[in-house]
């Protein structure tokens, strides 16, 4: 079945190749906004029909019927014929910094440039510098500029991404001349991937703040350099931006700079209503043709609270700034969505010990979530089927639940469970049988093989875990890895459903190299009325830090802490859990 990422990566390939090829701006970006509605749709395109599909905001009749034409063929016509019009390493020359549409055009049309190899020999042999409006100047930077996109990593995952900027940003903020700093971007809203780092900061002497950051050892290259922001890419490949802003403005920058643009657009679409002009300097007071005066006071500016209290909304969090109807939730008349944050978090329901791929013994691990303020533990292992993992046997497990059990009086004042984390084998059977799981606390079930299985068989599949009546929860549904494979194709509509039913809770796996739950399946699964758990798979005393990927993955998603069962006390958590007893 085709999935949302499908249908939408297919709309913004035909967005860009109709780029190219000249398209007027108001095709281009109906193409963009489609792509943008199908990937934030919490249901499965696919399984919509056409009056269905051109009821979604962003989707019009012509590309509703592209969503069906790829359901029911596979392909869309228009991209194909497109396709065949462009040169493919095209697109990848539009990646090149500053090169944009109508010069990567000009660039094929009148210079032979393919792909970025055709480009670069362009350069060299004079033919790029014979076009209109590239001078020396221009043609440096393009050199430059396609350096940097060969070397470039490209998206990094967020697990990736945040270490390197808290740590940029505890180095600047301990320098005396720096008065303010935070990242923004789409690293500050917790998308899976990061682009670029984006840093914000405030300073009394910013020409010393830039010497600073371009003389880091970590600076492999200084991209661009002037009085307000520097651009850098680092030994890691990740290119790193800081802008500094006056102290006075900084909320109004932070607000604007972290996104994301439709979360803007619609926010300074209230302002003018309002009759405001918001920017990235502040809130003005508009006069009565819409024009800011130059004597207009800044309403708001130090603070990003303050910018969104002064337009009638609660501040919400950057997770979700998103343009998915935030702004209709946060009215300061309404009331707003209870928001998970990782203070709500109280349990850890799937972790694994030395016992099979672990770092930790069973002390140790109780120990680190005893640290962490939580109150349950769950010790969940690998089954027999995950022998790479050194997965427990029949006879291992019992010796396991043994040992955990006799945990309990070391550690009086911890809830602490014997689990596994039970193969869904290819058919959907589990893989101990029902009278051990029944001896099991705890049974968190999840897929790890067979992963490019046939979509019905998948969906299938997963169901008849969720239907076991001894699974507590569905471990990484889909069996992704974020930047690594796609994994299991499910209709999850269908397991929504089944897990609702069944009280059967769904896993975000707050692994940055998982998170799955994405953050639309997870606002499909909290509108379809499912529970949620959010566990970090702790494997070392490390992953418990990975907590945060998933709490954020977990506000994109719009979960309220009612729908996670982390944040049930260890009463509620263990009435809960007794339901599947």
């Amino acid at each position: 079945m085709a999935t949302n990422a499908q249908i939408a990566e297919n709309f913004e390939e035909i967005a860009v190749l109709s780029e190219i090829l000249g398209a007027n701006a108001f095709k281009v970006n109906a193409f963009r906004r489609a792509a943008r509605s199908i990937e934030a749709l919490t249901t499965d395109a696919a399984t919509m029909d056409l009056n269905a599909l051109k009821a979604i905001d962003g989707v019009g009749a012509s590309t509703a019927a592209k969503v069906v034409e790829f359901v029911t063929t596979g392909a869309m016509s228009e991209l194909n014929e497109l396709r065949a019009q462009v040169p493919p390493g095209l697109k990848e020359v539009l990646n090149v910094q500053g090169i944009g549409p109508k010069t990567a055009r000009t660039l094929w049309t009148e210079a032979g440039v393919v792909d970025l190899a055709t480009f670069k020999a362009a350069i060299d042999a004079g033919v790029v510098a014979k076009l209109p409006r590239m001078g020396p100047k221009t043609i440096e930077n393009m050199k430059e500029s396609i350096a940097f996109a060969e070397s470039a990593r490209g998206r990094i995952r967020i697990g990736e991404a945040a270490p390197l900027a808290d740590a940029l940003v505890t180095e600047l903020g301990a320098l005396p001349f720096v008065q303010r700093v935070s990242f923004a971007g789409s690293l500050r809203r917790g998308k899976e991937t990061i682009g670029d780092l984006d840093i914000l900061a405030s300073s009394t002497d910013v020409p010393r703040l830039m010497e600073v950051f371009r003389t880091r050892s970590e600076v492999a290259k200084v991209l661009a350099t002037g009085d307000t922001k520097t651009s850098v890419l680092t030994h890691h490949g990740v290119q790193v931006d800081l802008r500094v802003v006056p102290i006075e403005s900084f909320g109004a920058a932070l607000q604007y700079f972290t996104g994301s643009k439709e979360h803007n657009v619609r926010l300074r679409e209230r302002a003018i209503s309002q009759g405001f002009r918001l920017n990235e300097y502040g809130l003005f007071k508009t006069a009565s043709e819409g024009k800011i005066p130059e004597d207009a006071p800044n309403v708001a500016s130090r603070e990003e609270h303050d910018i969104y209290a002064a337009l009638g909304l609660a501040w919400m969090p950057p997770t979700m700034r998103e343009d998915r109807g935030e702004l209709d939730a946060f009215e300061l008349a309404a009331k707003h969505p209870g928001i998970i944050t990782i203070e709500d978090i109280k349990a850890e329901l799937h972790s694994h010990t030395t016992a099979s791929d672990g770092a930790l013994s069973i002390d140790q691990l109780i120990t680190h979530a005893q640290s962490r303020g939580f109150h349950t533990i769950a010790i969940t292992d690998h089954s027999k089927s995950q022998f790479q993992a050194n997965g427990l046997d029949d006879a291992r497990l019992l010796t396991h639940i043994a040992a955990i059990h006799a945990a309990r009086a070391r550690f009086p004042h911890m809830q602490i469970w014997a689990g596994s984390e039970v193969d869904i084998l290819s058919d959907g059977t589990l893989d101990y049988s029902d009278e051990l799981l029944a001896q099991l606390d705890w049974v968190v079930a999840s897929p790890h093989a067979a992963l490019k299985q046939d979509p019905k068989l998948a969906t299938e599949r997963i169901l008849k875990a969720i239907r076991h009546p001894l699974v507590h929860v569905i471990g990484h549904p889909t069996g992704r890895l974020v930047n690594g494979r796609p994994g299991l194709d499910l209709a999850m509509n269908e397991l929504y459903a089944a897990a609702h039913e069944h009280h059967t809770a769904l896993e975000i796996n707050g692994h940055s190299v998982r998170l799955d739950l994405r953050d639309t399946h997870v606002r499909g699964a909290m509108e379809a009325g499912c529970m949620i758990a959010i566990n970090c798979d702790v494997h070392g005393a490390d992953d418990f830090n990975e907590l945060r990927y998933g709490v954020a993955t977990a506000q994109r998603g719009w979960l309220a802490p009612s729908q996670c069962i982390n944040c049930f006390d260890a009463h509620t958590l263990d009435a809960w859990r007794r339901r599947k007893r």
